[in-house]
């Protein structure tokens, strides 16, 4: 989720012309930004309305409205836009009581050109990825359609349009694709879409069941088959008889199952164990995989003519890594349903935290994803969701050889002066917070732990948006 290619608008603010002129100049050279300045708060503001600035470069210190009221206005009028404090001598407290108050960053006068334009740029992205998150809610209702599907990709889309042009139809369909991508999902589309949607969809896991037991819970039985059968039983065909079978990894079933499921498939009728008379049955039966039915077939393990039968019409499943720009999507869907469902509703995703969800690879698909953000909603201890709380146990379990490989990946697709600086910004926020860990929040100990000097940790800590006592006991 790149920045959009239209040009950047920085609003610059101080009551000193030259400073004024100083940094459009360097801004407009360096950063390829347009910039326009006002000499106090209020004109300030008053541009701000008019022109909606992606960031604030403002002075601190100024006649009439000092910086902190002016952070205050703004944050009310608009808390997508970025703020980064300039102050002068003497005023470092109010600084850091503008880091409290929302600001972004705080430099003190004079400052290195290069240190204020590194710090800007940061400042367009963060913007940028803000707005973007706020847009993913007004997004979501949009895309949560009847197929219960969620995304934008031209991916997804063929697929939901095939599954829509299927639905009205009496044909099966095999859903093919790897785990966690939706099989199931679609098959309740197909249902819900159908003539047969005020009846319950049946939906069978045949994995889970042994050979005999399956066999008896789709086809029933008639008291006396076998022992134990004190009483007939009805088959899951029967009961979904007027709607719709699903029978899911259906790569799994035993050959000899596989012989009666293709006479129902042909004659639309069942047998049940001990029971001499057929019985007809009206039923839509879809089937799922995410093996290699083809092979299956070579190595005699599936019925050549049942897969055909099964395969009137296929519908395969998109992986993660093909509708890559749906993640923030996904994402914020799932952080709304699991902080409901967790009672955490003061929680949001760091804007780097997306980036990072689409460079990751997604073995597990979209079960993944659905996981990894409940976990992460499950243990943030902050209301900011960061890449390091969406690591999971496997990928962030360190051989002490370096950072590991999805943090790795993170930023592999960075340009390199782009991601040593993610990469020290996650090692910098990590060091922090495992010393005040150690220290259960006590800031001075964590400092001298870390041969550091109490005013330099907590410098770190403001700039990384750490607070010590979600560290304390």
């Amino acid at each position: 989720m790149e920045p959009s290619a239209k040009e950047k608008k920085v609003l610059v603010v101080d009551d000193e012309r030259d400073m004024l002129l100083l940094l459009r100049k360097v801004m407009t050279r360096k950063c390829g930004c347009m910039v326009k300045m006002a000499d106090s708060g209020d004109a300030a503001l008053a541009m701000v309305e008019s022109w909606m600035p992606d960031v604030v470069l403002t002075d601190i210190k100024m006649p009439g409205m000092d910086g902190l009221e002016f952070l205050r206005r703004l944050s009310r009028f608009d808390p997508t836009i970025t703020t980064i404090i300039m102050t002068g001598y003497g005023t470092i407290e109010m600084a850091v009581q503008s880091l409290k108050e929302g600001a972004y960053d705080f430099f003190e006068k004079p400052f290195d050109n290069d240190q204020i334009i590194h710090a800007v740029s940061r400042a367009i992205e963060r913007t940028m990825l803000l707005r973007e998150n706020l847009q993913l809610h007004h997004r979501l209702t949009e895309q949560q359609d009847v197929t219960g599907f969620i995304g934008r990709s031209k991916t997804l889309n063929q697929v939901l349009d095939l599954l829509k042009r299927l639905a009205p139809s009496r044909a099966t369909v095999l859903i093919r694709g790897e785990s966690g991508t939706g099989k199931e999902l679609a098959a309740r589309a197909l249902h819900f879409m159908s003539k047969r949607a005020k009846q319950p969809m049946v939906t069978v896991n045949c994995p889970a069941l042994p050979e005999h037991i399956l066999e008896s819970e789709l086809f029933g039985y008639r008291k006396g088959a076998f022992t134990g059968a004190d009483r007939d039983k009805e088959g899951l065909f029967l009961k979904a008889s007027g709607s719709t079978i699903l029978l899911d990894e259906i790569a799994d079933i035993p050959v000899s199952i596989q012989t009666k499921l293709l006479r129902v498939l042909q004659e639309k009728e069942i047998q049940p164990l001990g029971q001499t008379r057929t019985y007809p049955v009206d039923v839509r039966i879809l089937a799922s995989t995410n093996q290699d039915l083809e092979g299956k077939i070579e190595r005699g393990e599936f019925r050549e003519d049942l897969f055909y039968r099964l395969n009137v019409m296929t519908v395969t499943m998109p992986s993660l890594c093909d509708m890559v720009n749906d993640i923030p999507l996904l994402a914020q869907h799932f952080l709304e349903m699991y902080s409901k469902e967790h009672d955490r509703s003061d929680l949001e995703f760091a804007p780097e935290s997306l980036q990072c969800l689409m460079r990751r690879p997604w073995k597990g698909n979209v079960r993944e994803l659905e996981n990894t953000i409940n976990r992460a909603v499950l243990l943030c201890d902050s209301n900011k969701i960061s890449p390091s709380d969406l690591m999971t146990n496997e990928s962030s379990a360190g051989n002490g050889e370096g950072p590991s490989l999805n943090n790795q990946i993170c930023f592999l697709h960075l340009p390199y002066k782009k991601a040593k600086e993610e990469v020290l910004t996650y090692f910098t926020s990590t060091y922090l917070k495992t010393a005040l860990t150690a220290s259960k929040g006590n800031v001075s100990a964590a400092a001298r732990q870390c041969g550091m000097e109490r005013q330099a940790f907590q410098r770190l800590m403001r700039r990384h948006q750490i607070q010590s006592r979600e560290f304390r006991p």
